[in-house]
């Protein structure tokens, strides 16, 4: 019979998703590390096993069935085995999973996981409420342990666009923006473990509107300038944004501030002004361009990307080609394009979908498309000096990997280099998704 361990109890945390759920599996696992916790990459040998999932693409729900089964035979050799889910699957199913799967102990939503270690004691349960109280506030203090040298940092979540494909909505409630002082709190205690960039989350991060420590409302422009004044941060992302939402100071920020990386994801999801009406996005397509040009005269080097959804109901070819109109227009880095995939309880769900071989065609001309300003975009780094954060060792002996400015992998020959080094690169090669570089002297 397979045992876990003598010591300190293990906990196996799956990741599905987006950086949010990275951030939230980050924060549980600090929580069960105040109940003796501690992680472990190997499953068989944790006492609790936790799934913390996603249900913004296709199939969302059938992979955590499908990953649940496979615990099946681990449950009955260790009936004292805890299984959890958790995230917006937990959120969007709730008793569902555990009448489905009755190896599974506890479920619990995005937006009550700081009663995880309360719900463990007790044994289990179900908790998909979204709760008065500030969940942040009830998380403990994380370890002072250090950090790798790039974190995330939630600071909004929830949305109140309806977008009619998106269930975030309804799996992570209304929007809610985290107060100032909190903030600044948590990105100086990872500075002070070793953090040099943090990347702000939210679901609609850039409409962050939280409480300033004098009372006031404060803008995301002016939060981004609070958070660069911190001594020993080098380096400041955000994402996911929305269009609606890039206002003024946040752009000029954009222009004035260094420390904010001259990279942008700014979801617009089509290029048909008809689509656009129909997803409920509340912009057109010429307001989402020329809000393109005030950024990219704010920051001249700003690299753009951006997701699509193809095949939305009721597109046509006339819309597609909007869409390629609008891409080319642009020039993206590199964008996420999907085919659109109907999500239970959104507004589009029951709407008649496109053709699946003809949504397939114009996803494959689509990312194509992209494909080709990726592969332009890396090439013309070639020849230039950026700035490269170390995160981790290469597959080479010697060999450094880090994130440039734009957020490009680059490959860099440094044997005395370490992780958290953040150093002037020479790019010299492009390859499929990554850059190569040569170390320049201090």
């Amino acid at each position: 019979m397979t045992t876990a361990s003598d010591g300190p109890k293990k906990l196996f945390i799956k990741t599905y998703g987006c950086q949010m759920n990275v951030y939230d599996s980050q924060r549980m696992a600090e929580a069960m590390g105040a109940e003796g916790y501690v992680l472990t990459e190997d499953q068989s040998q944790a006492d609790m096993v936790l799934l913390n999932t996603c249900h913004i693409r296709e199939k969302a729900a059938e992979k955590l069935y499908s990953d649940l089964g496979r615990l099946k035979p681990l449950k009955a050799e260790r009936p004292d085995l805890k299984i959890g889910v958790a995230g917006c699957v937990a959120q969007a199913e709730g008793d569902e999973i555990i009448r489905r799967m009755p190896i599974v102990d506890l479920v619990v939503g995005p937006q009550a996981y700081h009663r995880l270690p309360a719900m463990v004691k007790k044994g289990g349960g179900v908790d998909t409420e979204f709760p008065v109280e500030d969940k942040f506030e009830h998380l403990p203090k994380a370890p002072a342990t250090r950090r790798a040298p790039a974190a995330f940092l939630t600071v909004q979540e929830g949305c109140d666009k309806f977008c009619a494909f998106c269930v975030v909505p309804y799996t992570r409630g209304a929007e809610v923006s985290r107060p100032v002082s909190r903030i600044l709190t948590e990105a100086r205690d990872l500075v002070a473990r070793g953090v040099r960039e943090i990347t702000l989350l939210g679901q609609n991060v850039n409409g962050w509107h939280g409480e300033g420590p004098g009372g006031g409302e404060w803008g995301f422009g002016r939060l981004i300038r609070a958070i660069a004044e911190i001594d020993g941060l080098d380096r400041i992302r955000y994402t996911t944004s929305h269009p609606n939402d890039m206002a003024d100071d946040l752009i000029e920020a954009h222009g004035s501030e260094q420390k904010l990386m001259p990279y942008l994801h700014l979801p617009v999801q089509s290029g048909s002004d008809r689509i656009l009406k129909a997803m409920n996005r509340k912009h057109t397509a010429e307001e989402y361009l020329r809000l393109i040009d005030r950024i990219r005269a704010a920051r001249p080097d700003i690299m753009l990307t951006s997701d699509f959804i193809v095949g939305f109901p009721g597109e046509t070819d006339e819309d597609h080609r909007a869409t390629l109109k609008l891409v080319e227009e642009v020039g993206f880095g590199t964008a996420f394009s999907f085919k659109y995939s109907p999500r239970p309880g959104t507004p589009a769900y029951d709407r008649p979908e496109v053709e699946s071989v003809l949504a397939d065609a114009r996803l494959q001309e689509l990312q194509a498309l992209l494909s080709r300003q990726q592969k332009a975009a890396q090439e013309g780094m070639v020849g230039r000096e950026l700035s490269v954060l170390f995160e981790k060792p290469g597959r080479n002996d010697g060999q450094m990997v880090g994130k440039s400015d734009y957020l490009h992998a680059v490959f860099v020959e440094a044997p005395e280099a370490k992780v958290g080094d953040l150093v002037r690169v020479r790019i010299t090669h492009s390859a499929a998704n990554s850059l190569a570089g040569e170390l320049l002297a201090a």
